[in-house]
């Protein structure tokens, strides 16, 4: 297929109703319509959500529509009636009609859980007709669940819960979720695990503008992101930070440093120290390393707050200082302090900070701080979750491949 697949998301609810599977299923939508692909969504309830997202609402694809839980009371004791098959009837003809432009549909529940067998036994005739590629995100499993032991009964349509579906690509949540699917299946096919993930930005509340910085400039993937809050003056001695960070780049991190100020306005020779900077980026071949924020934009408090959210550390290298107010705010951070050896510096932050002298030399910085986040869990739990479960690496590692598959 040379064009991109048309997608469809199937389930019982689509945001904005509450719930773990629908906010899945949000930012899968987002995601894929982020990247070029037509996706629209099919439920028995919900609204539109997105912009670019079609929300198609079916009463009946829903578990709580009045012909859906009529159906599902007789179900409840066994009994597979007229009413079910006129059900799975109508079922099967809208959702064809829904599908017509869809090439892929990944279906959250149905294949696995019983809230609506209806549902479930109409995919099964059009998986059957191979009228599209379905793709079952399996959350739950009815089978497997004690709390619905007396809901399930021998047979069809529960027995399709229970086995997989020929041409059905599998996804489970969790590798347990896995071993669970398997075992029941009491096979060994291929299940997909792609896990839930997190948005940076929505999780921080992230301004409008740092969420674009943070995206265009990838702060996430550094590893670590340093912090350098201060104006571009000589006394600041950023050209320490510079090359700390190349040695941590030496050291086959990826570093990044952000210095957030301007150059100052008060003393013009700070726009000449300022090219040399520049320069210095240059020679030490860390153009893509070392960003001046204030060639974006203007860094106000917010976007300031945000970026101590999301670095690593605190870098702060002045000559000279009065007191260090970027202290105290790393502090409320919980970021580590990596400064200079000044009286004020260690007034404020006692034993607090990792301090270094002036004539340390900058390998002996980075290893210092390189060090500390070998052994530090929780910014080793950070690189964990950025790298495994936000949502960006998710859909270009896992989801988008599934797409694609024959």
């Amino acid at each position: 297929m040379s064009r991109k697949p048309h997608v469809a998301i199937l389930h019982y609810a689509a945001p904005p109703t509450i719930g773990g599977v629908e906010t899945t299923i949000a930012a899968h939508a987002r995601l894929l319509a982020g990247h070029g692909y037509a996706v629209k969504v099919i439920a028995g309830r919900g609204k539109s959500f997105h912009p670019h997202v079609p929300v198609e609402i079916i009463r009946d694809v829903g578990s709580k529509s009045p012909g859906v839980l009529e159906v599902n009371a007789e179900l409840a004791h066994g009994l597979v009636s007229g009413k079910y098959h006129a059900l799975v009837d109508a079922l099967t003809r809208k959702l064809d009609r829904a599908l017509a432009k869809s090439d892929v549909l990944i279906v959250h529940n149905v294949l696995s859980l019983h809230k609506n067998l209806a549902l479930t036994a109409a995919l099964k005739t059009l998986n059957a007709e191979r009228r599209v590629k379905i793709i079952a995100w399996c959350h739950d499993f009815a089978w497997s669940d004690p709390q619905y032991a007396a809901d399930i009964h021998p047979g069809l349509p529960w027995e399709w819960l229970k086995r997989p579906w020929q041409g059905v690509s599998y996804v489970v949540v969790s590798e347990a979720r896995k071993d669970e699917l398997r075992t029941l299946w009491g096979t060994e096919d291929a299940i997909a695990v792609v896990p839930p993930g997190m948005d940076a930005g929505d999780f921080f509340g992230l301004t409008k503008i740092t969420a674009r910085w943070a995206h265009d400039l990838t702060l996430l993937d550094a590893a670590p992101l340093l912090l350098l809050p201060a104006r571009i003056t000589r006394r600041k001695n950023i050209e320490r930070a510079l090359e700390v960070t190349a040695a941590l780049i030496e050291r086959r991190l990826h570093a990044k440093l952000i210095v957030t100020g301007p150059p100052g306005p008060h003393n013009p020779t700070n726009a000449a120290y300022l090219e040399q900077l520049r320069s210095l980026r240059k020679s030490l071949g860390v153009e893509h390393a070392v960003v001046f924020l204030y060639e974006y934009g203007e860094v106000r408090d917010a976007v300031l707050r945000d970026l101590y959210l999301l670095s690593d550390a605190l870098v702060f290298p002045s000559e000279r200082e009065g007191f260090g107010i970027p202290l105290l705010e790393a502090g409320l951070a919980r970021l580590p302090i990596f400064c200079a050896d000044l009286p004020p510096f260690r007034e404020t932050a006692c034993e607090y900070a990792h301090y270094f002298s002036p004539k340390e030399s900058a390998d002996a910085i980075a290893a210092r701080i390189a060090t500390h986040f070998e052994s530090d869990p929780a910014y080793q739990m950070k690189r964990r979750v950025v790298s495994n479960y936000v949502w960006e690496n998710i859909f270009t590692q896992r989801i988008e491949p599934l797409l694609r598959e024959d």
